[in-house]
């Protein structure tokens, strides 16, 4: 259905625009390094062009939830379990909750609740996609048609939380940035690969 493919265009645009914020961030700011400074920081309290960078992060969230809004009908016409789409559903909102409430605090430090809380929120939505992406693999993994993303989805998600928690040890040394790129890569490529999915079996 027609319907399903938009929604599906949504999903792939969603990592497009995230992508595009930080390297739109290195060419409008020469003080932003890709190696040293998180993306977060682009969209912080007191940050440059906070603006801009709050108008991708925002897009870039909706774009996602609006995509998980149709996924469980999306996928093998809505037969199977629901707790995949469920939980990424959850963890696009919280994604939103970051995006409209809470930046990071000025410098890209989390010192206020409201720059604890960004950490907080983008972790527990880090966790949820990876479960998600597991539940997704147990319902689809016999499904012909859905078998092969099955297995990358539980391929996936075991890389996206082994980067995450390397992500996690080195976050306060000076590669955070190059280390938070490498971590939610397997996370945006997913989106996407999810969304040409969706897109193609409907």
């Amino acid at each position: 259905m027609i319907i399903f493919q938009i929604l599906a265009v949504c999903g792939m645009l969603s990592p497009i625009v995230y992508t595009a914020m930080w390297i739109v961030g290195g060419i409008l700011l020469p003080e932003y390094s890709h190696i040293r400074d998180d993306i977060s920081s682009l969209f912080a309290v007191g940050a440059p062009k906070r603006r801009i960078f709050k108008a991708f992060i925002i897009t870039s969230s909706v774009l996602l939830f609006v995509f998980y809004l149709g996924l469980h009908a999306g996928i093998n016409d809505g037969n199977g379990s629901i707790m995949g789409p469920i939980l990424l559903i959850i963890s696009s909102i919280l994604g939103i909750l970051v995006a409209f409430f809470f930046p990071l605090d000025e410098g890209g430090e989390f010192t206020t609740l409201r720059g604890k809380m960004h950490l907080i929120l983008v972790a527990l939505s880090g966790i949820l996609t990876i479960a998600g992406m597991i539940f997704l693999w147990v319902q689809l993994q016999f499904n012909a048609v859905w078998g092969a993303f099955a297995l990358y989805s539980l391929i996936n998600s075991i890389v996206s939380l082994i980067l995450i928690i390397i992500t996690g040890i080195f976050a306060a040394g000076k590669y955070r940035g190059i280390l938070e790129r490498i971590g939610v890569a397997p996370y945006q490529i997913y989106y996407f690969v999810l969304g040409l999915m969706v897109f193609l079996n409907n």
